[in-house]
Protein backbone atom coordinates (compact mmCIF):
# COMPACT_ATOMS: atom_id res chain seq x y z
CA UNK A 1 0.00 0.00 0.00
CA UNK A 2 1.41 3.27 -0.83
CA UNK A 3 2.26 5.94 1.95
CA UNK A 4 1.78 9.66 2.18
CA UNK A 5 2.40 11.73 4.80
CA UNK A 6 -1.21 12.69 6.85
CA UNK A 7 -0.18 15.86 7.53
CA UNK A 8 0.43 17.30 4.28
CA UNK A 9 -2.29 19.41 2.85
CA UNK A 10 -5.40 17.27 1.23
CA UNK A 11 -6.83 18.89 -1.31
CA UNK A 12 -10.70 18.09 -2.33
CA UNK A 13 -11.85 16.71 -5.73
CA UNK A 14 -13.06 19.91 -6.45
CA UNK A 15 -9.80 21.68 -6.38
CA UNK A 16 -7.83 18.40 -8.30
CA UNK A 17 -8.16 18.42 -12.40
CA UNK A 18 -10.76 15.43 -13.10
CA UNK A 19 -9.11 14.68 -16.02
CA UNK A 20 -5.15 13.67 -17.18
CA UNK A 21 -6.57 15.41 -20.18
CA UNK A 22 -5.40 12.38 -22.41
CA UNK A 23 -8.21 11.29 -25.05
CA UNK A 24 -8.92 7.23 -25.03
CA UNK A 25 -7.14 5.95 -27.94
CA UNK A 26 -9.71 4.10 -29.00
CA UNK A 27 -13.80 3.71 -29.12
CA UNK A 28 -14.10 0.39 -27.41
CA UNK A 29 -12.42 1.86 -24.26
CA UNK A 30 -15.22 4.16 -23.77
CA UNK A 31 -17.92 1.74 -24.69
CA UNK A 32 -16.77 -1.72 -22.90
CA UNK A 33 -16.25 -0.39 -19.33
CA UNK A 34 -19.55 1.76 -20.66
CA UNK A 35 -21.58 -0.90 -20.49
CA UNK A 36 -20.36 -2.75 -17.87
CA UNK A 37 -21.79 0.27 -16.19
CA UNK A 38 -25.53 0.71 -17.72
CA UNK A 39 -25.69 -3.40 -16.75
CA UNK A 40 -24.56 -2.99 -13.04
CA UNK A 41 -26.76 0.26 -12.72
CA UNK A 42 -29.53 -1.97 -13.63
CA UNK A 43 -28.81 -4.98 -11.86
CA UNK A 44 -27.76 -3.01 -8.24
CA UNK A 45 -30.36 -0.80 -8.88
CA UNK A 46 -31.37 -0.25 -5.00
CA UNK A 47 -28.10 -0.98 -3.94
CA UNK A 48 -25.94 2.83 -3.03
CA UNK A 49 -22.85 1.51 -1.96
CA UNK A 50 -20.75 1.26 -4.94
CA UNK A 51 -19.35 2.95 -8.02
CA UNK A 52 -18.43 2.20 -10.69
CA UNK A 53 -15.91 4.46 -12.96
CA UNK A 54 -15.39 5.44 -16.49
CA UNK A 55 -12.08 7.20 -17.98
CA UNK A 56 -12.05 8.83 -14.43
CA UNK A 57 -9.16 10.37 -12.60
CA UNK A 58 -8.25 8.06 -9.59
CA UNK A 59 -5.77 9.91 -6.72
CA UNK A 60 -4.77 7.83 -4.12
CA UNK A 61 -1.80 10.25 -3.12
CA UNK A 62 -1.63 14.20 -2.83
CA UNK A 63 2.15 14.17 -4.71
CA UNK A 64 1.01 12.37 -6.85
CA UNK A 65 -0.79 12.61 -10.73
CA UNK A 66 -4.13 10.99 -11.06
CA UNK A 67 -3.83 7.54 -12.38
CA UNK A 68 -7.10 7.25 -15.13
CA UNK A 69 -8.26 3.70 -15.73
CA UNK A 70 -10.35 2.12 -18.28
CA UNK A 71 -13.09 1.24 -16.13
CA UNK A 72 -13.06 0.71 -12.06
CA UNK A 73 -15.37 -0.44 -9.43
CA UNK A 74 -15.40 0.21 -5.87
CA UNK A 75 -17.49 -1.67 -3.09
CA UNK A 76 -18.64 -0.17 0.60
CA UNK A 77 -18.67 3.46 -0.99
CA UNK A 78 -21.19 5.91 -1.93
CA UNK A 79 -23.03 5.63 -5.50
CA UNK A 80 -24.06 9.48 -4.97
CA UNK A 81 -22.18 11.99 -3.16
CA UNK A 82 -24.50 15.12 -4.19
CA UNK A 83 -26.23 16.27 -7.54
CA UNK A 84 -22.96 16.95 -8.98
CA UNK A 85 -21.57 13.47 -8.83
CA UNK A 86 -18.10 12.35 -8.16
CA UNK A 87 -15.40 14.84 -10.00
CA UNK A 88 -12.63 11.98 -9.55
CA UNK A 89 -12.04 9.22 -7.05
CA UNK A 90 -10.22 10.17 -4.55
CA UNK A 91 -9.04 8.49 -1.95
CA UNK A 92 -8.80 10.24 1.78
CA UNK A 93 -12.73 11.33 0.60
CA UNK A 94 -13.83 7.47 0.03
CA UNK A 95 -12.13 6.58 3.22
CA UNK A 96 -9.18 5.43 1.74
CA UNK A 97 -11.27 2.59 -0.05
CA UNK A 98 -9.21 1.20 -2.83
CA UNK A 99 -11.06 -0.11 -6.20
CA UNK A 100 -11.53 -3.66 -6.16
CA UNK A 101 -11.25 -3.90 -9.59
CA UNK A 102 -9.64 -2.09 -12.20
CA UNK A 103 -10.56 -2.59 -16.17
CA UNK A 104 -7.69 -1.53 -18.96
CA UNK A 105 -8.68 -1.86 -22.66
CA UNK A 106 -5.39 -2.67 -24.65
CA UNK A 107 -5.28 -0.70 -28.29
CA UNK A 108 -2.30 -0.30 -30.39
CA UNK A 109 -0.66 2.26 -28.35
CA UNK A 110 -0.04 0.65 -25.53
CA UNK A 111 -0.08 2.71 -22.03
CA UNK A 112 1.63 0.21 -19.38
CA UNK A 113 -1.40 -1.76 -18.93
CA UNK A 114 1.35 -5.03 -18.57
CA UNK A 115 4.14 -3.42 -17.04
CA UNK A 116 3.49 0.39 -14.82
CA UNK A 117 -0.07 0.28 -14.36
CA UNK A 118 -0.28 -3.18 -13.36
CA UNK A 119 2.30 -2.52 -10.87
CA UNK A 120 0.67 0.75 -9.33
CA UNK A 121 -2.79 -1.26 -8.84
CA UNK A 122 -0.88 -3.52 -6.96
CA UNK A 123 0.17 -1.08 -4.59
CA UNK A 124 -2.98 0.32 -4.34
CA UNK A 125 -4.46 -2.60 -3.22
CA UNK A 126 -6.76 -3.18 -6.24
CA UNK A 127 -7.92 -6.87 -5.52
CA UNK A 128 -9.00 -7.64 -9.28
CA UNK A 129 -6.71 -6.40 -12.58
CA UNK A 130 -8.20 -6.78 -15.32
CA UNK A 131 -6.81 -6.14 -18.66
CA UNK A 132 -9.03 -6.73 -22.28
CA UNK A 133 -6.70 -7.16 -25.64
CA UNK A 134 -8.72 -7.52 -28.22
CA UNK A 135 -6.54 -7.85 -30.97
CA UNK A 136 -4.76 -10.63 -29.09
CA UNK A 137 -5.06 -14.22 -31.16
CA UNK A 138 -2.67 -16.30 -29.91
CA UNK A 139 -3.45 -15.87 -26.45
CA UNK A 140 -6.93 -15.42 -24.69
CA UNK A 141 -7.73 -11.59 -24.95
CA UNK A 142 -9.17 -11.29 -21.69
CA UNK A 143 -6.79 -11.68 -18.65
CA UNK A 144 -7.64 -11.78 -14.65
CA UNK A 145 -5.66 -11.14 -12.31
CA UNK A 146 -5.44 -11.79 -8.18
CA UNK A 147 -3.67 -9.70 -5.53
CA UNK A 148 -1.81 -12.31 -3.65
CA UNK A 149 0.15 -11.56 -0.93
CA UNK A 150 1.13 -7.80 -2.85
CA UNK A 151 1.37 -9.91 -6.45
CA UNK A 152 -0.72 -10.34 -9.39
CA UNK A 153 -1.59 -14.12 -9.99
CA UNK A 154 -3.21 -14.56 -13.32
CA UNK A 155 -6.61 -16.72 -12.46
CA UNK A 156 -7.54 -19.83 -14.73
CA UNK A 157 -8.63 -18.33 -18.11
CA UNK A 158 -12.22 -19.65 -17.56
CA UNK A 159 -15.06 -17.87 -19.58
CA UNK A 160 -16.74 -15.91 -17.66
CA UNK A 161 -14.07 -15.90 -14.70
CA UNK A 162 -15.66 -15.59 -11.11
CA UNK A 163 -14.97 -12.83 -8.68
CA UNK A 164 -16.33 -14.40 -5.58
CA UNK A 165 -15.81 -10.74 -3.57
CA UNK A 166 -17.78 -8.58 -6.01
CA UNK A 167 -20.80 -11.74 -6.21
CA UNK A 168 -20.47 -11.63 -10.32
CA UNK A 169 -18.45 -13.21 -12.91
CA UNK A 170 -17.11 -11.29 -16.08
CA UNK A 171 -16.01 -13.12 -19.33
CA UNK A 172 -16.51 -12.08 -22.80
CA UNK A 173 -19.46 -12.84 -25.95
CA UNK A 174 -19.97 -11.78 -29.54
CA UNK A 175 -23.35 -9.84 -28.67
CA UNK A 176 -25.06 -6.28 -29.57
CA UNK A 177 -24.50 -3.15 -27.98
CA UNK A 178 -25.25 0.69 -29.44
CA UNK A 179 -25.80 -1.24 -32.77
CA UNK A 180 -22.40 -2.32 -32.78
CA UNK A 181 -22.14 -6.29 -32.94
CA UNK A 182 -18.83 -7.73 -31.89
CA UNK A 183 -17.64 -8.79 -29.11
CA UNK A 184 -17.94 -7.26 -25.21
CA UNK A 185 -17.26 -7.93 -21.62
CA UNK A 186 -20.10 -8.87 -19.76
CA UNK A 187 -21.19 -9.56 -16.21
CA UNK A 188 -22.54 -13.04 -15.57
CA UNK A 189 -24.05 -14.50 -12.19
CA UNK A 190 -23.11 -17.60 -10.55
CA UNK A 191 -24.30 -20.21 -12.68
CA UNK A 192 -22.24 -18.85 -15.96
CA UNK A 193 -26.01 -16.69 -17.00
CA UNK A 194 -24.96 -13.38 -18.94
CA UNK A 195 -26.89 -10.04 -17.35
CA UNK A 196 -28.46 -9.01 -20.29
CA UNK A 197 -28.06 -5.31 -21.01
CA UNK A 198 -30.12 -2.23 -20.91
CA UNK A 199 -31.04 -2.85 -24.81
CA UNK A 200 -31.70 -6.85 -24.21
CA UNK A 201 -34.04 -5.88 -21.29
CA UNK A 202 -36.90 -3.22 -23.20
CA UNK A 203 -36.58 -5.11 -26.07
CA UNK A 204 -37.25 -8.59 -23.83
CA UNK A 205 -40.35 -5.99 -22.59
CA UNK A 206 -41.39 -5.23 -25.93
CA UNK A 207 -41.13 -8.65 -26.87
CA UNK A 208 -43.79 -9.58 -24.17
CA UNK A 209 -46.01 -6.50 -24.22
CA UNK A 210 -46.09 -8.00 -28.41
CA UNK A 211 -46.84 -11.57 -26.95
CA UNK A 212 -49.53 -10.57 -24.77
CA UNK A 213 -51.44 -8.42 -27.46
CA UNK A 214 -51.43 -11.36 -29.76
CA UNK A 215 -52.98 -13.58 -27.13
CA UNK A 216 -56.02 -10.86 -26.88
CA UNK A 217 -56.29 -10.50 -30.31
CA UNK A 218 -56.42 -14.83 -30.90
CA UNK A 219 -58.67 -15.04 -27.48
CA UNK A 220 -60.90 -11.64 -29.42
CA UNK A 221 -61.00 -14.26 -32.62
CA UNK A 222 -62.41 -17.49 -30.86
CA UNK A 223 -65.16 -15.46 -28.81
CA UNK A 224 -66.32 -14.16 -31.97
CA UNK A 225 -65.92 -17.15 -33.66
CA UNK A 226 -68.86 -18.39 -30.55
CA UNK A 227 -70.94 -15.42 -30.86
CA UNK A 228 -69.65 -12.98 -28.68
CA UNK A 229 -68.98 -9.73 -28.88
CA UNK A 230 -65.07 -9.53 -27.14
CA UNK A 231 -66.03 -5.76 -26.18
CA UNK A 232 -69.28 -6.42 -24.25
CA UNK A 233 -67.15 -8.58 -21.54
CA UNK A 234 -65.63 -5.26 -20.71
Amino acid sequence: MLKYNPRHYLPSSEELPDSDDTPVDNQLQHLIPGLLEAILALVWANRMDWFFGVDMGVYYDPEEPAVVPDGFLSLGVERVFDENLRLSYVFWEENHTPPIMVLEVVSQTRRGEYTKKKKLYAELDVLFYVVYNPQRRRKSPLEVYRLVDGEYVLLPQENPVWLPEIGLGIGRERGNYQGITREWLYWYDEQGQRLLTPEERILQAEQRARDVEQKAERLAEKLRELGIDPNSLN
